[in-house]
């Protein structure tokens, strides 16, 4: 991944039944001062949402953070938006 672009995951979780519609958004990003930063958005759909930055010293460790919160929204229900 190129310090220039911005990559993310877009996850959903909706369940008419219990009136749940929900996101969660997970960055890698560069800082301003050249970290690496694990940025996680999450709220209801169509309202704004709480943000967290994470600060890693390295890519790969903030990869790896990516991929655990991954895991862990997916088993909580969460589905990668398509598209």
């Amino acid at each position: 991944m190129s310090d220039d672009t911005i990559q993310y995951l877009v996850l959903d979780r909706c369940d008419p039944t219990c009136n749940m519609a929900r996101y969660y958004v997970l960055s890698i990003e560069t800082s301003l001062f050249g970290d690496t930063s694990l940025i996680r958005v999450w709220g209801r759909i169509g309202r704004p949402g709480q943000t967290r930055i994470e600060l890693y010293e390295t890519q790969s460790k903030a990869v790896e953070a990516l991929e655990t919160w991954l895991k862990r929204k997916c088993r909580r229900g969460y589905a990668l938006r398509d598209g």
